[in-house]
């Protein structure tokens, strides 16, 4: 029976894309920063394990406790909206401190069990934000196009030793907490900026054009972790394959 591990289960797409991989028969590692076994039915293949991917103990400890795996999914993410005039530093670092470094070191942290048993697969998830840019998410568009470079960088050199990497980029996916998850660290939008703020909310609340759902990012991710011959960047979601083909 194969293993999948993957970052930030409790919600949204990882908590889709590990109902996924139940139903395919594989044994499932769902980490959460505060696991809550409520969320995901009760399986003997499936394995809550805390994680917190800013911290090197606790990627440790995860990766102890769930033993061999087989394919690692980076989808831990945080969200972020403002003008970057409005963003202190200290924001910007703990976006990209989850979004790109805590992937790196996941990414890191499993590179000696795959290179050992020359395979394993690294899917990570980004988004399509990387592919057409939008106002108000400029620090988490770079955290997000920052994994991308080093995905398509890091496989040229894993692939001699049997190692996929591969990327998921999902299009805009209202069902999920990412607005919840990204109101959190909003503040104040700086007053030059309110009255543009307002008309993108605007914009978003009345849009009419296709969404992704976690079900098409679950399946996309599923693709890049069984199917050799897939592409490096799978779009996942009805719009983001628009801003794919575009």
């Amino acid at each position: 029976m194969q293993t999948v591990l993957i970052t930030g289960s409790s919600s949204g797409f990882g908590l889709e894309t590990a109902r996924y991989f139940l139903d395919q028969g594989w044994r499932v590692v769902a980490t959460m920063r505060t696991p809550d076994p409520s969320v995901l039915p009760p399986s003997e293949h499936l394995h809550i394990v805390a994680l917190d991917v800013t911290e090197p103990e606790s990627i440790r400890r995860c990766l102890a406790e769930a033993g061999p795996i087989d394919v690692l999914v980076n989808n831990a993410g945080i969200g972020m909206f403002n003008a970057l005039e409005g963003t202190p530093v200290a924001v910007a670092r703990d976006v990209f401190e989850t979004n790109t470094l805590g992937t790196i070191a996941m990414t890191q942290a499993v590179l000696p069990q795959f290179r050992e048993r020359k395979a394993g697969v690294i899917v990570n998830v980004t988004s399509t934000v990387t592919l057409r840019s939008l106002p108000l998410l400029s620090v988490y568009t770079a955290s997000k196009a920052a994994v991308n470079a080093f995905t398509e960088s890091v496989a040229l050199e894993l692939a001699p030793l049997g190692i996929r990497a591969r990327l998921v980029l999902p299009g805009r996916a209202p069902t999920t907490r990412f607005g919840e998850n990204a109101r959190a660290r909003i503040g104040e939008f700086p007053a030059p900026y309110a009255e543009f703020a307002a008309k993108v909310f605007e914009g978003l609340r009345d849009a009419t054009t296709p969404t992704t759902s976690s079900s098409a990012v679950a399946a996309a991710v599923w693709r890049a972790a069984t199917d050799p011959s897939c592409p490096m960047r799978i779009p996942a979601g009805d719009d983001a394959e628009i801003w794919f083909n575009s």
